[in-house]
């Protein structure tokens, strides 16, 4: 059988990796966004899934656009006024 090596990280380091705080970390672990494993009153996590965690955080172009409707607008009416 393959022996894996599994890479544990405490939750302030996960926290500091994620640039977010330990309470958040929590948050994020308890709504099932982020896989924890917890060992007696231990709790860790995998690096590789935190990893993936970031990768999947990534935010493709045009999925912001609700966030800033006034801009939009503003470009939307400063390009007909030149057209």
């Amino acid at each position: 059988m393959a022996s894996v090596d599994i890479h544990w990280m405490s939750t302030g380091d996960a926290a500091r990796r994620l640039g977010v705080t330990v309470r958040t970390l929590y948050r994020l672990i308890d709504e099932g966004e982020l896989p924890a494993y917890k060992f007696g009153r231990v709790i860790r996590l995998q690096q590789n899934e935190v990893d993936d965690f970031i990768s999947h955080s990534r935010i493709e172009p045009g999925k912001l656009q609700h966030l800033y409707p006034d801009a939009r607008r503003e470009l939307s009416e400063a390009e007909h006024s030149l057209g």
